[in-house]
């Protein structure tokens, strides 16, 4: 991650993923429901300690601290994001997806010049993390 918007362990924050090329996956109930069973997944079993969140067409802002120092922030989000994109990576071969050819083309072509990815690429890079260090600023990105 850059330092532009490096986690700090301790602190609470508001992120941004983004699905590649702001392709509008989170249209379709069967990806909608991916990410909020990783997100449960990650506050059972990871200690994501999550104050709010909303899951747009193509990218998900979330509220959120990682509860004990076992397991950081940025461990949850790498295995987050790693997860959840090669589930819906599956589930958009697997479904009856009228985008299947043109989706799987986007995330193949975003992730061809990447040597970390296998062959597609889902989420963009980093989650442009801003500290909540006010009330107002929670508030604000609460409401």
């Amino acid at each position: 991650m850059g330092l532009k918007n490096r986690i700090h362990e301790g602190y609470t924050y508001f992120m941004t993923m983004t699905v590649v090329d702001w392709v509008d996956v989170f249209t379709r109930p069967v990806y909608k429901d991916i990410i909020v069973n990783a997100l449960k997944y990650c506050q059972q079993a990871k200690g994501l300690e999550i104050y709010g969140w909303v899951l747009m067409t193509n990218h998900l802002h979330l509220m959120a601290s990682a509860r004990n120092r076992e397991i950081t922030m940025s461990d949850i989000l790498r295995d987050f994001k790693k997860y959840t994109s090669k589930k819906i990576v599956e589930a958009v071969q697997l479904e009856r997806e009228s985008r299947r050819n043109w989706l799987l083309y986007r995330f193949e072509y975003a992730g061809k010049y990447e040597p970390k990815n296998k062959i597609y690429k889902f989420c963009q890079d980093g989650s442009e993390a801003k500290e909540i260090l006010t009330p107002e600023f929670y508030q604000q990105k609460l409401t």
